[in-house]
């Protein structure tokens, strides 16, 4: 199931099949409508019907919930106001969900960590074993500090490696075990240093889980590329990073970074509600420092909202899929004959 959450917190799950693949610099598809013209859709993720959902919020708190809980939508409908799933704060809104498979089992939240980053710059490690008892109100999941907010959460095996990136084009790169586990309401320690005096902020953080796999990062205005790990030198955290993006005004800010290998599709959303979904593979790998190509043609005064990374259906899902177009095909086919 897709699983989407608007920027006005509405919500729903949609089978992943209604998305389809279409090139490099398209144009897109109308992905999700609003009766509010400036709600648009935030987050967006993959999961399974039994899976847990995660919630993490603005406030630093996280709720739960089971996919197969969330209201099944169309790709065009609006959803069901998060409000009404689950007892969020008045003023509160939803931050991060994460997918995780079991909250049962001890060898699974014993060995397995959540990782939470804030705007600031500060990130946090916590054992999955702190939030796996739910509770219908939520509870606290980390200290935010006054002017901060929770932006990313990451599930993490212990032995992961990091990238946190800021909208300035910057990104630092560090092993997990440079962060220890903290109990479940400390505030963290700092991972990557901001300027005070400006007013870069960070946008994304990454937990590299396959040796395969590269970087990509989205700016403002519809252009990304992919650079490999390596090329992001390993430092201790707190620090200032490297170039990842040349950053400029055709490009605009960034506000996306992405693990992902040849077998991935990429899902991008605009404010507008327009979606695309195109294959990885498409996009070359490229130097980190350079401007990257565009990956999708956006409307004047458009931006880019949220980006996604799509694992590749598994083969009976793409036998289905493949079902379901004949299928279609035939129907058409009728039609027209009827016709």
């Amino acid at each position: 199931m897709v699983i989407t959450v608007s920027h006005h917190g509405y919500v729903k799950r949609t089978p992943l099949v209604e998305y389809r693949t279409q090139g490099r610099g398209g144009i897109g598809s109308k992905g999700a409508s609003s009766s509010k013209d400036d709600d648009f859709t935030e987050h967006l993720f993959v999961a399974s019907a039994h899976n847990y959902l995660l919630i993490f919020t603005d406030f630093g708190k996280v709720y739960w919930k089971r996919v197969y809980e969330v209201p099944e939508g169309s790709k065009t409908a609006k959803g069901r106001a998060l409000q009404n799933l689950i007892s969020i704060e008045s003023g509160d809104s939803v931050r991060a969900v994460i997918n995780v498979k079991s909250l049962s089992d001890p060898d699974y939240i014993n060995n397995n960590f959540i990782v939470m980053c804030t705007e600031k710059g500060t990130i946090k490690k916590t054992s999955l074993e702190a939030y796996s008892r739910p509770r219908q109100n939520g509870i606290n999941a980390i200290t935010i500090n006054e002017g901060d907010r929770l932006l990313e959460v990451k599930l993490t095996n212990g032995n992961n490696h990091i990238v946190i990136a800021v909208k300035s084009g910057r990104a630092i790169h560090f092993h997990e075990s440079k962060v220890r586990s903290m109990g479940r309401t400390a505030a963290g320690v700092k991972g990557i240093y901001l300027d005070s005096s400006s007013s870069d902020m960070v946008i994304g953080m990454v937990c590299i889980e396959r040796e395969d796999a590269d970087l990509l990062v989205v700016s403002q205005k519809g252009f990304g590329k992919r650079s490999k790990v390596a090329e992001y030198r390993i430092t201790n955290r707190g620090g200032k990073g490297v170039k990842t993006i040349n950053i400029t005004d055709k490009t605009g800010f960034l506000v996306a970074i992405k693990e992902v290998t040849d077998t991935d599709d990429l899902m991008i959303i605009n404010k507008s509600g327009i979606t695309i979904r195109m294959a990885v593979m498409d996009l070359r790998v490229m130097g980190r420092a350079t401007q990257g190509v565009k990956l999708i043609r956006l409307n004047e005064n458009d931006e880019i909202s949220s980006v996604e990374v799509i694992h590749k259906l598994e083969e009976e899902d793409d036998e289905d899929t493949a079902k379901s177009e004949e299928n279609a095909k035939k129907e058409d086919q009728t039609d027209k004959n009827d016709g």
